[in-house]
């Protein structure tokens, strides 16, 4: 869309199409006026599509379609990125539906929100590696770090990587504490310990959002910005058994320690920093005296904790498909999440959504649905009011409706830079953490057997082999035990046991008594590293990172400076006489919350 220009000069985009720069076009009116004209303009059925927070699924070509329905007909502007082709063509996809929103009647722009995408883990709902992005540790592995000046900085960068291509909505991060150990998300949290999280968070979204004037002061939204959008509220980690609430069979969380307080902790650092928007679980609260329906349902959570008690006026989405499943592609249809309500009609959940306090609903695009509700007298309209003036508040202060487009020349530069990548290696490597033994010793050059790790960088460190009896050394890479569960969307989610097979702890065991033997463990939840440990030269734990860093550190050629960002338990035992929702609740764990960094240099 082409700029106007005003009789006294001003450049705008004349968004509703009539040639005078009305009031909410005006870039230099203040945000609050901007919103208060749009929002006399809009028509019911306008006002709803906002409050709808839909995915689209992009495709790698540039065959753009003429028509997006969910922008088109329904009028949604707010998408999450569920697939994301290469950075130019993505910023070519934003452009495209940019102009197709700004063909709408009002012109309200799109805003494209997304997953996390600058780390290691893949799961078709909760993070993606596609796009070519730099990529750093897992969040759990910035935490292991504890370097809070690193994770502003990467997350900065990250920051920068996504809005070249035109998304500004960060669908996390995970204020959740890992006092679950068994729990599928861990990799996304930033550990076990409230104080080491909240600092955490805090780093993380002043790198994201950005800050004005104090350093040390809240995130402002502006339109170098990422918003943030903090998740779960109330807490996602003390779920019962450990089973993840995307599943009925994980519905609940559970406080048999009476520990919701400490559970909040990050949740309130991270509202004092200034995130944007938060989400509310799926899941139940079970002992804590709210209301035992899922968070989003909640009154109890969204009201009486996020809005009176906190005092959070920002953006309120429901984790998605709350109402109705999700369609993937090629692949099903997964249920909706709307644990403790299923048995009521959608009319009443959605009536029970408008009253817990919810501003958007996250996988929805069927505006019809508030419609509905208003028209029957269940909501009114000053309600519906209140929460699209929060939706339109964070696209204006986020600058889209003064230029919603980006350059995908520019994108194609930026996104996955020679800086960016060395500041993604630099955390990745700093998250390695020592659990036993020290470096291996030997020299570049020696006969190297090696297991999960890619033998063309392995020989860059020796003469690869095959035979572990030729070797002077074996590493071997491992992931964190879990059960392969079949489903659309289990196998994604790495769940129940985290001990290793008798078997492998044997067959481990057997290979060290034939070389020596370096072990790294892919930390994307605690792991029962029992038996493991007595066998190894090396014991290592990484939380995302490349092979070369591994052997990096194996050799001595760098530090393994991480800390454990959580307790590893000594059995599964332990793990299931622990209680939920309290932290370092293991009987003697194998390795404690904090194990040792090696001596600097």
């Amino acid at each position: 869309m082409k700029l106007l220009t005003h009789h006294d000069g001003t450049q705008f985009r004349d968004l509703n199409h009539n040639g005078t720069m009305e009031p909410y076009e005006d870039p230099r009116l203040g945000v609050d006026d901007r919103v208060t004209d749009l929002l006399a303009r809009m028509t019911l059925a306008e006002k709803a599509a906002q409050m709808c927070h839909g995915r689209i699924f992009t495709a790698q070509s540039g065959a753009f379609p003429e028509e997006c329905p969910e922008i088109t007909l329904a009028g949604v502007s707010n998408l999450l990125l569920m697939t994301m082709p290469v950075p130019a063509v993505m910023a070519r996809w934003n452009n495209h539906l940019q102009d197709l929103a700004a063909a709408t009647r009002l012109g309200v722009p799109v805003t494209l929100a997304s997953d996390p995408r600058h780390g290691f883990a893949s799961n078709p709902s909760v993070a993606h590696l596609t796009g070519g992005f730099s990529r750093g540790p897992e969040p759990i592995g910035l935490a292991a770090t504890a370097d809070t000046g690193l994770v502003t900085a990467f997350a900065a960068a990250a920051a920068r990587e996504l809005r070249a291509v035109g998304i500004r909505v960060a669908v996390h991060p995970m204020a959740d504490l890992a006092t679950e150990p068994r729990w599928a998300r861990i990799h996304g949290t930033f550990g076990e310990d409230a104080d080491l999280a909240s600092r955490m968070l805090v780093a993380y979204i002043r790198g994201f959002q950005g800050v004005v004037g104090d350093p040390t002061g809240p995130g402002v939204l502006g339109p170098e910005s990422v918003a943030c959008m903090v998740k779960h509220f109330p807490g996602g980690g003390a779920t019962a058994d450990g089973e993840d609430p995307h599943f009925s069979y994980g519905r609940h969380a559970a406080y048999p320690g009476g520990n919701l307080e400490y559970h909040l902790q990050p949740f309130e650092a991270a509202l004092d920093a200034g995130c944007a928007q938060v989400m509310p679980g799926y899941g139940i609260p079970l002992g804590t005296g709210m209301a035992e329906v899922g968070a989003c349902f909640n009154r109890d959570v969204v009201t009486g904790l996020l809005r009176e008690r906190y005092r959070f006026d920002g953006v309120v989405c429901t984790d998605f498909n709350v109402l109705r499943g999700m369609v993937i592609p090629g692949r099903g249809e997964l249920p909706a999440r709307n644990w403790g309500v299923e048995h009521l009609p959608e009319a009443e959940q959605v009536r029970l959504l408008l009253d817990a306090g919810v501003d958007q609903f996250g996988g929805e695009t069927r505006p019809e649905l508030i419609i509905r509700a208003v028209r029957s007298g269940a909501v009114t309209e000053a309600r519906v009011d209140a929460s699209v003036r929060r939706v339109l508040r964070d696209k204006f202060r986020l600058g889209l409706f003064d230029d919603p487009y980006v350059d995908p020349d520019a994108a194609a530069d930026l996104v996955g830079n020679p800086e960016t990548r060395d500041l993604g290696r630099t955390a990745q490597r700093r998250a390695v953490t020592r659990l036993a033994g020290g470096p291996a010793g030997y020299d570049t050059g020696c006969a190297l057997y090696v297991e999960n790790i890619d033998p063309r960088v392995a020989a860059r460190y020796g003469t690869v082999v095959t035979d572990p009896a030729d070797a002077d050394l074996a590493v071997v890479r491992l992931e964190a035990p879990y059960e392969r569960r079949e489903g659309l969307l289990e196998g994604a989610f790495h769940a129940g046991s985290l001990e290793f097979p008798d078997a492998e702890i044997t067959r481990l065991r057997e290979l060290g008594e034939t070389v020596p033997l370096a072990v790294c463990v892919h930390l994307d939840r605690p792991a029962v590293l029992t038996g493991i440990a007595d066998g190894a030269l090396l014991l290592l734990a990484d939380f995302g990172a490349e092979d070369d860093i591994v052997l990096d550190v194996v050799f001595g050629h760098a530090l393994a400076e991480g800390r454990l960002p959580f307790d590893l338990p000594s059995s599964m035992r332990a793990v299931e006489e622990s209680r939920e929702d309290m932290p370092f609740d293991t009987v003697e764990p194998l390795f404690r919350f904090g194990h040792p960094v090696a001596p600097r240099a």
